[in-house]
């Protein structure tokens, strides 16, 4: 009878302990995080030409898309890329077109990095080329290449400035 006493109260003993019994621990205070330290949308304003540029977070599923072929967001094929633009409405704008090719050489061309998010693999323009391709911007040399547009490439829209915006 004792032993199995003995037995028992080592095993609720045990029991209470693992369990960490009826105690509330103190939980350190959270931190506040200030708004701007969280990364937003912006706009990239190119005054010698008196252009708007989408300057835009790329996600994940547009990363995805760009590498397996497929159209997500600012990533896709061309008919996507052109219908992309067309349709956005961004930072209270609609009026939104995918870039020539031109446009895009000019904007990458610029002392350092103007854009706060920014992709270092292909873009697509609305310059066509030859037998249905239409020319990429390579952002790294500013230079301009062919592709199918069955391809892949990243999306970077870009609208004209009226008179009296800054």
């Amino acid at each position: 009878m004792k032993k199995s006493i003995i037995v028992v109260w080592m095993l609720m003993s045990a029991v209470l302990l693992m369990a960490g019994g009826n105690v509330t621990p103190k939980l350190s205070p959270v931190a506040d995080i200030p708004a701007k330290a969280c990364k937003t949308d912006k706009i990239y304003v190119e005054k010698d030409t008196n252009l708007m540029w989408q300057d835009q977070a790329y996600v994940d599923a547009e990363d995805g898309a760009y590498k397996q072929e497929r159209s997500v967001g600012k990533a896709g094929k061309w008919r996507h890329a052109e219908n992309y633009c067309r349709r956005l409405d961004y930072a209270g704008y609609a009026d939104w077109r995918l870039p020539t090719s031109d446009e895009l050489m000019h904007v990458h061309r610029k002392e350092g990095q103007v854009f706060s998010y920014f992709r270092g693999e292909d873009f697509w323009t609305s310059t066509p080329g030859v037998k249905g391709k239409y020319f990429v911007v390579y952002p790294a040399d500013a230079y301009r290449y062919e592709h199918k547009i069955k391809r892949s490439n990243y999306i970077r829209c870009v609208r004209c400035l009226n008179e009296g915006e800054s």
